[in-house]
């Protein structure tokens, strides 16, 4: 069997718009491991939840995959028929979104919901179902779970619900977790248990994590690797701890000074001059030279390739440049 559960390969994915074609994902490529988390992180905009929305075709009716490869198990799900598609979610891929409220459904009891999957998708009889609810309400944490079971979303606090939505992701024994933001609209003492949680998880069933998120203190704590996007495209991959240690790209090196640390005392926040470019018209060359500080004249010129760097790798022709840069001023993003 082989080791890499999830293989995208130059992934494209397009809007068509009444002022001309919108390209969301521009050929990004990159692979998770069984029982590894990978983190996609980005400014909103970059296109980190299209690339994760087409994983199981869940894009809006506007957008369309105009390109690439998805395989999962060595099985291409890009062009695949929609039973093969609704045979893969919740049960070898299952998704977590950001806002529990919208995932649930309001007047139906929240074990009734986490039942559904084993129920309806796996066989099992009412009873059986029940009980592996129950189970997987106690293994997500939420207390007291034969009376919680009966409970409305509206009935619990947003971490409680988040967790029923775990426990519902699941529910069909899912071999990937897809995290669109999951965390983004909790208090940071529930962020901190369910990014607690879903690492505990992941070690202890053996399910592997794509993670879509804006802030690099989520990614540091619950991610080994990371692919920071820009603008559509990849602009850097590798470890999280070379990546944050040490960025080969002028927009991660931004991302991370504008990061508060309790690590060292500064006069004032960094900042990225400038806004993302219209991806409906994208600059020439570099598409983020408008905003970096390290552009020259062939930085504006022909396609910037995404350059292998020996376990990592970077979209900048001045890579070098911006490690020593990154060296000189270090930045810590650990939670």
């Amino acid at each position: 069997m082989s080791d890499v559960l999830l293989e995208v390969e130059d992934l494209t994915v397009e809007f068509s718009l009444s002022r001309g074609v919108l390209r969301a994902v521009d050929g990004a490529s990159f692979e998770v491991r069984r029982g590894e988390a990978v983190g996609l992180v980005g400014e909103s905009g970059s296109g980190k939840t299209m690339a994760l929305r087409s994983l199981i075709g869940l894009l809006p009716r506007s957008a369309r995959i105009a390109g690439g490869s998805i395989r999962l198990e060595g099985t291409e799900l890009v062009g695949a028929s929609d039973s093969t598609l609704r045979a893969v979610r919740g049960q070898t891929v299952a998704m977590i979104f950001q806002e529990p409220m919208t995932a649930l459904n309001p007047v139906m009891r929240i074990g009734d919901q986490i039942a559904e999957t084993p129920l309806v998708r796996l066989g099992y009889g009412r009873r059986r179902a029940k009980e592996r609810a129950l189970e997987l309400m106690r293994l997500v944490g939420i207390p007291d779970p034969p009376r919680r079971y009966g409970a409305f979303p509206h009935e619990l606090s947003g971490g409680m619900r988040q967790r029923v939505v775990i426990a519902m992701a699941l529910s069909g024994e899912p071999k990937l977790l897809l995290c669109d933001e999951p965390t983004t609209a909790l208090d940071v003492t529930i962020q901190d248990q369910i990014l607690k949680l879903l690492t505990s998880l992941r070690e202890e069933l053996g399910v592997s994590i794509v993670f879509v998120s804006h802030d690099l203190a989520v990614i540091a704590q619950t991610c080994a690797r990371v692919a920071v996007m820009y603008a559509g495209q990849l602009v850097e991959t590798g470890s999280v701890d070379a990546v944050f240690r040490e960025a080969h790209h002028p927009y991660t090196l931004g991302l991370l000074r504008s990061v508060p640390s309790f690590d060292s005392v500064r006069d004032h926040l960094s900042s990225i001059p400038g806004s993302p470019p219209d991806l409906a018209s994208p600059p020439q060359g570099c598409r983020f030279h408008p905003r970096c500080g390290f552009v020259r004249p062939n930085c504006v010129e022909g396609t910037i390739p995404l350059i292998e760097l020996g376990g990592r790798a970077a979209r900048c022709l001045y890579h070098e440049d911006c490690a020593e840069d990154a060296r000189r001023e270090p930045v810590v993003a650990r939670a």
